[in-house]
């Protein structure tokens, strides 16, 4: 009963948002008593804290995979972005935020965790397509890992991209071309454009 749980809180406070979801939604989307619920987790920070860091392990569990296997450098990252929009269902709100206000403790140990994580598969990605060619080789991967962070996560801020202009699919698009326009090589270029033509046939 955990599980399924922590499966509906996560699906609710995704689309709907960490403050807007009450223990009640919770219970009434499952067809059991609040009692049941409290009886797992004593109360909703805990189930937060619980759901943010069930969906962070799933979330990283599905790069590793996706990282394991190897692909050109570009790729990789087009596959990363795509398993996440998936597994975030394209966040019709931005959870992370109201996860900062309203949970600030569960969002700076989920920070730590999502900087460690994306700060080491990024730096791997930029050495190796350093080696192959398809990225710039005077390119500062330390300052390049951690301004791609900084804009990964800010761009997740409504207040300074509404989702009404800015949709969140075409949102993250947008800067993961951004990102590799300013690194890639001649060679990465063509690479790159493959990957936009792509995307703009199947949109």
């Amino acid at each position: 009963m955990k599980d399924k749980i922590i499966q509906k809180a996560t699906e609710l406070f995704i689309n709907l948002g960490f403050k807007s979801v009450t223990m009640d939604d919770i219970a009434n989307e499952m067809g059991i008593s609040k009692k049941t619920i409290y009886r797992h987790f004593s109360h909703k920070t805990e189930l937060v804290h619980e759901t943010t860091m069930t969906l962070f392990n799933h979330i990283t569990n599905g790069i590793d995979r996706i990282c394991d296997l190897n692909k050109n450098p570009i790729e990789e990252l087009y596959e990363i972005k795509k398993f996440v929009m998936h597994q975030l269902k394209d966040e019709k709100s931005s959870p992370q935020f109201q996860l900062q206000k309203y949970y600030p403790e569960v969002h700076a140990t989920f920070r730590e965790m999502h900087f460690e994580k994306m700060y080491d598969c990024t730096m791997k990605n930029l050495q190796r397509g350093v080696e192959q060619g398809l990225y710039r080789d005077n390119i500062d991967t330390e300052f390049v890992s951690r301004i791609y962070f900084i804009g990964v996560n800010g761009i997740k801020d409504d207040s300074i991209f509404p989702v009404q202009k800015f949709p969140k699919r075409e949102l993250f698009e947008d800067y993961l071309e951004y990102h590799l326009r300013g690194i890639v090589t001649k060679q990465g270029l063509i690479t790159l454009n493959k990957f936009i033509k792509t995307t703009i046939a199947n949109a």
